[in-house]
């Protein structure tokens, strides 16, 4: 079974418990992957969170049975999974851009977000560069954060992360310490979810032989073999479409499975083209 058609697999089993308390590890274990991985192959490819996806369609659903039923508001609420009628009114205003009441009414339109169908499409004759790397097990050193992956809060906090090394002067540390076998600076991703529910930790590093330096961390990066993206065109854009690439074209037309240990995004300077690691087996 591709990426692709694991993920429809997960959407088919959310639409099938919609109206149920579904974990984030039962929806991915349709997938077969990581809860983790799900759900930023999930974000990359569809552009929304699994809860916001979640979340738009049970709205939809409570939307058109209070359109036509007579039902109360308040038994509305609770069905979609709403504690009390002003925490869903505060949702369903958020979607719909109007009350539960307004629309009970039928004088205005409301939003429909539909059943998400992902689909292979006929794409590749853009080519994508990459090499496949053999690398051993390799330590870098660095900060890290740790994140919460609920709602994209990720995806923000690494931004003000990345913002704050470059003020501090922490990248440039960390370029002069580059002495280990990738060159550059490290965007590293580490799933944490055993350790604390719907959590990662962010890793800005460098790869680096010799003692952790003061105030700084390490983290040892297993032996994998590797395939090694280029990315084309100006940041950050190109980085986010390269992903979306690897996931949607790359991995269905190729005979590679992740291998589930950390990616690594590349930053080896400002006249060479960054990097995408994706760790294969």
């Amino acid at each position: 079974m591709n990426w692709i058609e694991s993920l429809q697999a997960a959407i088919a089993y959310m639409e099938e418990h919609l109206l149920e308390n579904m974990t984030m590890e039962q929806i991915a274990a349709q997938a077969h992957i990581s809860p983790f991985h799900f759900q930023r192959t999930f974000a990359l490819l569809t552009d929304v969170t699994v809860a916001e996806y979640i979340r738009r369609r049970r709205l939809t659903l409570a939307a058109n049975e209070l359109i036509q039923s007579d039902q109360k508001i308040i038994d509305l609420a609770l069905k979609y999974g709403y504690d009390t009628p002003e925490s869903f009114s505060k949702a369903f205003r958020r979607q719909h851009g109007i009350a539960p009441s307004e629309a009970r009414k039928n004088i205005t339109s409301i939003k429909s977000y539909n059943r998400l169908v992902i689909q292979l499409s006929l794409k590749g004759a853009e080519p994508m560069n990459h090499r496949i790397v053999e690398q051993a097990a390799f330590t870098l050193v660095g900060i890290k954060q740790a994140f919460s992956y609920i709602d994209g809060e990720n995806l923000r906090g690494i931004a003000k992360m990345w913002q704050d090394a470059y003020t501090s002067g922490t990248e440039d540390r960390l370029f002069e310490l580059n002495n280990g076998v990738i060159q550059g600076l490290l965007g590293v991703c580490v799933d944490q979810n055993e350790i604390q529910e719907k959590q990662m930790e962010y890793w800005i590093a460098t790869a680096y032989d010799g003692e952790v330096p003061e105030g700084l961390s390490s983290f040892t990066i297993p032996a994998s073999k590797w395939s090694v993206f280029e990315v084309e065109g100006p940041m950050p854009e190109s980085m986010q479409r390269l992903w979306k690439q690897i996931i949607s074209e790359w991995f269905p037309s190729n005979p590679y499975e992740h291998a589930g240990i950390p990616e690594l995004e590349v930053y080896s300077g400002p006249h060479k083209p960054p990097q995408i690691w994706i760790p294969i087996k």
